[in-house]
């Protein structure tokens, strides 16, 4: 992602023609985006990705166990003592 609002800045800055990013070339303007193109890839290709939504999927569930033992006054064991 910050490759993304990286690159978008550059081109902002390419075509406001603020100096000195209005006189380097679009290559490397335009280069955070391959950057981000290659993260994507290799993100994926590794398995991170899915890593990181599977352990949201198991922190949302973990939360939702630990609401339902509060509601039915099973919470916190060491809170009751």
């Amino acid at each position: 992602m910050w490759f993304i609002a990286i690159g978008v800045v550059l081109v902002l800055l390419k075509l406001l023609g603020v100096a000195p990013v209005a006189e380097w070339s679009w290559l490397w303007v335009l280069s955070p985006f391959g950057l981000a193109v290659l993260w994507w890839a290799w993100a994926d290709k590794s398995g991170m990705t899915q890593r990181k939504a599977m352990k949201r999927m198991d922190e949302r569930k973990e939360a939702r166990r630990q609401k339902a033992m509060e509601s039915l006054g099973q919470g916190d064991r060491q809170r009751r003592k």
